[in-house]
């Protein structure tokens, strides 16, 4: 009952925020700032930052120990980020996403039986992408040795005291680990015995990750004896994933196992530095990733809300929650259609998309008075002065929900009782142990892990204002490790399509990138930064961030404030993860999920519009957070107090 009114308290809208308490302190810096999904990995930026490393440096090495720990990634995933430079003023996007691998075609993965590629395994694998990242933004932006950041993960890498999240995952997960040879030598530290995984607070090693790791700094160490420059030194190391000895390896288990990728693929891979995507909002520019990822969601929703008055409205009003579901069930339905890699796309609707009079005219077509269960894409092109030449796909795209099982004719509405979808939610938190959650076993339970599957985020802020936000991904539990490299192959291959009448711009080809869900976020006013921040959640990530945006930015929170508050989830979207057929990932219209402290009057309210209403005491994912106070000259921080994200200040 305390907490619970604690709760109510803490996530109550009112005039005042300022003096609102939160359950986790808020964080204060002068110097600098490193915010990330793990206690020990926050401290290894720290660590970094007290040898006087800038941003990237700390950012890096946090980087380096998520991969480590499992953290929901491992070091065969993938790595997109954002980086603000006070040298130019800019902000710059690395794209440090794997690509799909010789031989990943539609006729392939079809005629192995699969409506998408597969969850788990070196079939659901991409080029790994978080090495290479990792190695071009220190060389590029920072100022410390590859041997300097890496030395917390190695040590890590040596052994270390393994939390319960994770060992608990180990074990959940053991039915895949079994049947990957690699993968159960390192992760099944007890086999044959009724737990198989370590123990929460065993020490755990990983000795081939460590030789990875070692062969790494021993690359730019002997260039650095050569006389290579720093630059040059740290992408020795990088030659030396990709081209080297630990490709060969990779490649050779991976394809023991059943693989696609190549040494040729790897080879060709290389990170890529590119110009964010922004829109202005009242004044501050919001910055994200291409459209390779769904960050663009987020700005297309706010060139829709800044046609309506959503202060007045009250957070987490009824209107305001109608308002906001949906505008992003116009903005999903364009991600789900319009979004893929711009390498492989010829027309481009992007611009049409994020162009403020898109948003005037998607604005125009909300119902005020009830949900659309059938608001689907678009049409950006006429934005543009073109001609849509998808039209055809979107005709197919309807008769696909029409003739799909459980589907009413003309639109996406399953035939079942949608108001039982996460009806054990109401007893299950995710604040830690998730084995609640699995635990259920239902249907509803795998819809859930699929739309919530995990990353991390890494937010790290210094005096010189350097600025960093990264949101990787990829090689989690259960992991298939690649050989004797001690890396967990990537599971991206997954968010591809099959079928251009889904997403004509997102069909899986070799060389090409799917899109994703990963998404970093920063924020500009008056031309300096103003936040960086990041969240865990699949596709829900995009729908976290916006509400924890306008929760700094309409409703005046703290970061820390607006990383507790309430959110709203909707599922009226096609998922990006999990499942083999179209009825795994198909939209659930009107299904949204509310805090538990939502008012009777407002349940009421929505239910009437037209919502199958659920209810969570978690209703966000993990946020961390990043403000920049000009007014005292001081970094906030702000980290959720749903799981184990931690942040470090000075």
């Amino acid at each position: 009952m305390k907490r619970f009114l604690l709760l109510s308290l803490v996530l109550g809208y009112y005039t005042g925020m300022q003096a609102q308490q939160t359950q986790k302190p808020p964080l204060h810096g002068k110097n600098w700032m490193a915010v990330t999904g793990k206690p020990l990995a926050a401290t290894a930026g720290a660590m970094i930052f007290q040898q006087h490393g800038n941003a990237v440096d700390a950012a890096c090495a946090m980087l380096a120990a998520t991969c480590t720990m499992w953290d929901v990634l491992s070091w065969g995933g993938e790595t997109q980020a954002l980086i603000y430079n006070p040298k130019t003023g800019k902000v710059i996007a690395i794209n440090a996403l794997g690509v799909a691998p010789t031989g990943a075609t539609p006729a392939f993965y079809k005629g192995k039986g699969y409506d998408f590629p597969p969850e788990y395994g070196p079939l659901a694998a991409v080029t790994p992408g978080t090495a290479g990242g990792l190695c071009y933004m220190l060389a590029e932006y920072g100022t410390l040795s590859l041997k300097q950041v890496l030395a917390p993960a190695m040590e890590m890498a040596a052994g270390y005291p393994i939390e319960a999240q994770t060992a608990n995952s180990i074990e959940r997960g053991k039915k895949y680990i079994n049947e990957w040879p690699y993968s159960k030598a390192v992760f099944l530290t007890h086999p044959g015995e009724k737990r198989e995984a370590p123990e929460a607070g065993e020490i755990f090693v990983q000795k081939d990750l460590l030789s990875t790791l070692t062969k790494m700094v021993a690359a730019e160490q002997e260039a650095l004896r050569n006389h290579k420059s720093r630059k040059e030194a740290i992408m020795a190391a990088y030659d030396r994933f990709y081209k080297g000895d630990i490709a060969k390896e990779f490649v050779r288990g991976c394809q023991e196992q059943g693989g696609l990728i190549t040494l040729e693929d790897l080879a060709r891979w290389k990170p890529v530095e590119e110009e964010p995507l922004h829109i202005n909002y009242k004044g501050i520019e919001v910055y994200k990733l291409q459209e390779w990822t769904q960050g663009p969601m987020l700005l297309q929703s706010l060139n829709i809300l800044e046609n309506f008055d959503l202060k007045s409205m009250g957070y987490n009003s009824t209107e305001y929650i109608h308002t906001l579901y949906q505008t992003m069930n116009l903005t999903f339905a364009d991600r789900d259609f319009y979004y893929g890699d711009p390498a492989f796309n010829t027309n481009p609707a992007i611009k049409g998309l994020l162009s403020k009079e898109y948003g005037k005219a998607r604005a125009k077509q909300i119902n005020l008075a009830q949900n659309d269960a059938n608001a689907g894409p678009g049409d950006p092109y006429p934005f543009i002065g073109k001609t849509n030449p998808y039209l055809h796909f979107l005709e197919e795209r309807k008769q696909l929900a029409d003739t799909s099982s459980g589907r009413q004719p003309g639109g996406f509405v399953p035939k079942h009782d949608a108001t039982t979808m996460l009806q054990h939610r109401n007893t299950i938190s995710l604040e830690g142990d998730l084995n609640q959650l699995y635990a259920a076993n239902t249907p509803d339970s795998a819809y859930l892990d699929r739309l919530w599957r995990g990353t991390t985020s890494v937010e790290a802020a210094d005096k010189d204002g350097w600025v960093v936000s990264i949101t990787p991904s990829g090689g989690w539990l259960p992991a298939c490790i690649a050989g004797k490299t001690g890396i967990g192959m990537s599971q991206r291959a997954q968010s591809f399509v099959l079928d251009s009448a889904i997403c004509p711009f997102n069909v899986i080809a070799p060389g090409k990138r799917p899109r994703v869900t990963l998404t970093p976020s920063m924020a500009l006013k008056d031309g300096k930064p103003f936040l960086a921040f990041g969240v865990q959640g699949g596709d829900t990530q995009d729908q976290n961030l916006l509400q924890f945006f306008l929760n700094v930015v309409e409703f005046g929170m703290t970061v820390q404030q607006a990383t507790e508050a309430a959110n709203i989830n909707t599922n009226q979207l096609w998922l990006s993860l999990g499942g083999t057929t179209i009825k795994d990932r198909e939209p659930r219209p009107g299904s949204i999920l509310l805090n538990n402290n939502t008012s009777e009057k407002t349940r009421k309210a929505l239910e009437q519009m037209g919502y199958h209403l659920t209810f969570g005491e978690r209703t966000s994912g993990p946020i961390n957070a990043i403000y920049m106070d000009r007014v005292h000259g001081s970094l906030w921080g702000g980290s959720s107090n749903h799981g184990e994200d931690y942040g470090i200040g000075w």
